[in-house]
């Protein structure tokens, strides 16, 4: 059965919040926001703060398009507020988002599933700097619950070491190392129960970065990946796992890299991935036939309407 914009109700289109990527997230939002309207939706933007619920309750909404990036919108937290008040919403539910969100648990689960990620461990204080160049250089250090690369720095010897984690700390209390791998950058957007075209990031950067990733023209993004049919077949399976393993629905992004020899690491799940112009999930939609960025938010607002994948979502 074909859906109607009027089947949505009234959406509200949550952006900006108060987290590190407010910027992002309103840009993010206008796009949405914009995309939803041309279609015919009865949507509303709302820069979410602190009274974000009663104007969900005073202002009708029927159900929540969530573009908060970062904590307070992409941890669980949000997610926890319109499940108390029974609101639809996009996206992943609370337990989902708050583990996709911590980059460590998210790595203890997949390494006790036997998925790939690179070695690890968290600075546990200034006292956990010997542990972390035990992984051996060169090193990421970066904010467990921190997005768009914010905080991250790649480190190459012990004497950069502490300097850097003490900028991942400027973000976030919990800060872990992770072990450098070289190699190809790639993202796999997921929606619904496909994941879409993969992309092979290039960047002058030693690593994709927020400047890259927002404000660099300097990036090029290849989709095709420039793999071959089977190997993009398995990365694509490997990263729906990696979806799936952290509860994660809807729609979404599985960062992974390829390393010298062609091995996958798994890096993180995105529960809320951008949507600028800039932006990968977008980016790979249009590697479907006929999927603008009007058809991608449709579709992601759209699967509001099914049965919700867990017992904690909405009915």
């Amino acid at each position: 059965m074909s859906v109607e914009a009027a089947d949505f109700g009234r959406v509200a289109v949550l952006m900006g919040g108060r987290s590190a990527e407010r910027a992002i997230s309103l840009k993010s939002g206008g796009a949405v926001l914009a995309a939803l309207q041309q279609q015919g939706v009865d949507a509303h933007g709302i820069d979410a703060g602190s009274d974000v619920l009663q104007q969900l309750e005073q202002g009708g909404f029927e159900r929540v398009f969530i573009v908060l990036h970062g904590r307070g919108g992409e941890d669980g937290v949000i997610q926890g507020a319109l499940e108390t008040i029974g609101l639809p919403y996009t996206g992943s539910g609370v337990a989902a988002s708050a583990l996709a969100m911590d980059k460590y648990r998210s790595k203890l689960l997949w390494r006790a599933l036997t998925l790939p990620t690179p070695a690890f461990v968290m600075i546990a204080g200034k006292g956990g700097l010997e542990a972390a160049a035990a992984i051996g250089f060169p090193l990421m250090i970066k904010p467990v619950h921190e997005g768009s690369s914010l905080g991250m720095t790649r480190v190459d010897d012990s004497r950069a070491l502490e300097a850097a984690w003490r900028k991942a700390a400027g973000y976030d209390t919990a800060v872990m190392a992770e072990r450098w791998i070289t190699g190809g950058e790639y993202t796999a957007a997921v929606l619904g129960d496909e994941v879409l075209p993969l992309i092979r990031l290039e960047t002058p950067h030693s690593f994709y970065d927020y400047a890259a990733k927002y404000q660099a023209e300097s990036t090029r993004y290849h989709c095709p990946a420039g793999l071959s049919e089977e190997r993009e077949a398995a990365l694509r399976e490997l990263a729906m796992q990696a979806f799936r393993s952290v509860g994660a629905a809807g729609w979404g992004r599985v960062d992974l890299l390829l390393d010298q020899e062609q091995q996958p690491w798994l890096i993180e799940v995105n529960t809320v991935p951008g949507m600028t112009d800039h932006s990968l999930v977008p980016m790979a939609a249009r590697g479907v036939r006929g999927m603008g960025f009007e058809r991608l938010v449709w579709r992601i607002l759209e699967l509001t309407l099914q049965p919700a994948p867990d017992s904690e979502r909405v009915q």
